[in-house]
């Protein structure tokens, strides 16, 4: 029953835009608890909310070791890669995603700013047109995107 309440606790501070203290709450877990789905989840939550993208990267890959059929892990960990320099490791997490990411604009789009990012110019327009695409309202998120500078479409 403790468990429980620490998960609802955390899940609230998180809605109230309180990541530190999710990250407080979800502490006082027993051990044999931190490494459920739910926990890591909201400890995703917390830390990307807080842009700690080093830890965040630790527990999306955590989620896609256990989870390996959930696209937005894999985007998740992929960001918080790309946000720390890993852009290349980024990538190749992004290709070890399931099937169902290439069905995502947000994939391609995602692609096309880490391709982007380490100068493969050719590459990044082919994924960001794919992106444009699939959903045009990344158009707007292009403009003003610091991974996508200097790109023309």
């Amino acid at each position: 029953m403790l468990t429980k309440q620490i998960i609802r606790a955390a899940s609230g501070w998180l809605e109230l835009g309180m990541p530190a203290d999710a990250l407080n709450e979800l502490k006082n877990l027993p051990k044999e608890n931190t490494d459920e789905r739910v926990v890591l989840e909201l400890r995703l939550a917390a830390e990307m909310a807080m842009q700690d993208w080093k830890h965040g990267a630790e527990t999306a890959k955590a989620l896609c070791m256990e989870a390996v059929d959930e696209p937005d892990f894999f985007l998740s960990a992929a960001f918080c890669l790309h946000e720390i320099g890993e852009t290349n490791e980024a990538m190749k997490c992004l290709l070890r995603g399931p099937e169902v990411l290439s069905e995502m604009a947000v994939y391609h789009y995602n692609m096309a700013c880490y391709l982007w990012t380490i100068g493969e110019k050719d590459r990044a327009h082919n994924y960001l047109a794919k992106a444009f695409e699939m959903d045009d309202s990344f158009k707007e998120a292009a403009r003003y995107d610091k991974d996508l500078v200097g790109i023309e479409w």
